[in-house]
């Protein structure tokens, strides 16, 4: 089923809802949509009531609008909480700084599970190529712009490191130009400006967290990228109340549909269904 909510600045956030029971909600990282969690939400659909929006400027949502910032996305999530009644939050990469923020703001959130938000820590997360991104998105080279972000982000080392570009962008080519989903890839490319916007606006506040009285589970993927790990030590000592698991032979898509969501499915099944 799919439904919508207004946010506060009265942008749609549409969503898509899964099974039965207490309500949870699944938040999407950058360069993806809601359609990317399918087999997340059908594996905890048995036992929550799993609703997956998709955020601004992707799918059922309007777009990211003027002056875009964080608390936007924030609005956005209080908003689908209000609506749905859900006090337990789940967010992939950039979705789970959103989660983190709103988090810090909504009383009524009980838990929250984080897969490797990537928060930047004494400038650790790679940003310096979003210029190069943005000329190319401007003059429409939208799969020499996902190399660059690709390459640019290294969220998994080995991933394409050995690959020159030359190569890799006829290879990407055919995929940015395939349409066969609600949310194709070319549509979802160039919304990752937005997401390094909130990693730069984002960097360095750690410490506003330890305030926190939410139950956190921090989860990540062995073969992650060092800056990746090393925010989820970081939130690890500042959080009050969090746990820390990393998944065996998981990269930083563990939770999409490509990567090992049924493993991730059970680390949040068992974390969310603790009373």
């Amino acid at each position: 089923m799919t439904g919508q909510v207004r946010s506060a600045d009265g942008t749609t956030i549409g969503y898509r809802s899964f099974g039965r029971g207490p309500a949870l909600i699944l938040l999407h990282g950058g360069m993806l949509a809601s359609q990317d969690f399918t087999k997340l939400a059908t594996a905890l659909a048995t036992d929550f009531t799993v609703h997956v929006p998709d955020r601004r400027g992707r799918g059922l949502s309007g777009p990211h609008g003027e002056d875009f910032r964080v608390g936007k996305e924030v609005e956005d999530l209080r908003a689908l909480i209000t609506a749905t009644g859900a006090s337990r939050l789940f967010g992939l990469s950039t979705g789970a700084l959103v989660v983190l923020r709103t988090a810090l703001v909504t009383p009524g959130v009980e838990r929250i599970a984080l897969y490797e938000p990537p928060l930047s820590v004494d400038g650790s997360v790679p940003t310096g190529w979003l210029p190069r991104f943005d000329r190319e998105i401007a003059a429409g080279k939208t799969a020499a712009a996902l190399v660059t972000g690709m390459k640019g982000l290294a969220t998994e080392p080995s991933l394409f490191s050995r690959i020159p570009r030359f190569a890799l962008v006829p290879a990407l080519s055919v995929g940015a130009r395939l349409q066969g989903s609600e949310s194709p890839v070319a549509a979802l490319i160039p919304t990752l400006h937005h997401d390094i916007e909130l990693i730069e606006e984002l960097a360095d506040t750690a410490g506003d967290y330890a305030k926190l009285g939410t139950r956190v589970l921090l989860l990540g993927g062995t073969k992650s990228a060092e800056y990746l790990k090393g925010a989820l030590r970081k939130l690890a000592e500042v959080l009050p109340h969090a746990r820390s698991r990393a998944l065996e032979g998981a990269g930083h898509s563990g939770p999409e549909n490509d990567g090992v969501p049924l493993a991730v499915a059970g680390e949040l099944r068992e974390f969310f269904g603790y009373e």
